[in-house]
């Protein structure tokens, strides 16, 4: 199967440090796609403790993924990274879909769903 999202080795040992601090050892990781956001579409990434018949799912750098199907086609091609400043750290997403983004960087359309936007 391709895989659908990339995590690269950074965001992979951040979110393996997150799974220990939250006592979530074993469980997947699901990158997800939800309506709303000032442009329409906002990123979500969270923790589950089993796939659904609805996921996609394959491993990365020893994470285990799970995608949605319906959100996969949005999210093909995205690389999730996580980047330190001197300001701090954080998770990026390179979605090269996303054809409009809001300054937030969590929000998005793509040119076949636009999603629904909300007031910022």
């Amino acid at each position: 199967m391709t895989q659908v999202v990339e995590i690269t080795e950074a965001a992979s040992f951040q979110v393996k440090e997150m799974m220990r601090h939250n006592e979530e050892e074993g469980s997947f990781l699901r990158v997800a796609v939800k309506g709303g956001g000032c442009s329409g579409l906002t990123y979500g990434m969270g923790f589950e403790p089993e796939a659904a018949e609805t996921d996609d799912q394959y491993e990365q750098h020893g994470i285990r993924i799970l995608i949605n199907k319906e959100d996969a086609p949005i999210l093909q091609g995205t690389i999730v990274d996580y980047k330190q400043s001197l300001m701090g750290g954080g998770f990026t997403i390179d979605n090269p879909n996303a054809i409009a983004s809001c300054g937030c960087g969590t929000s998005f359309r793509t040119a076949k769903k636009a999603g629904t936007p909300e007031n910022c």
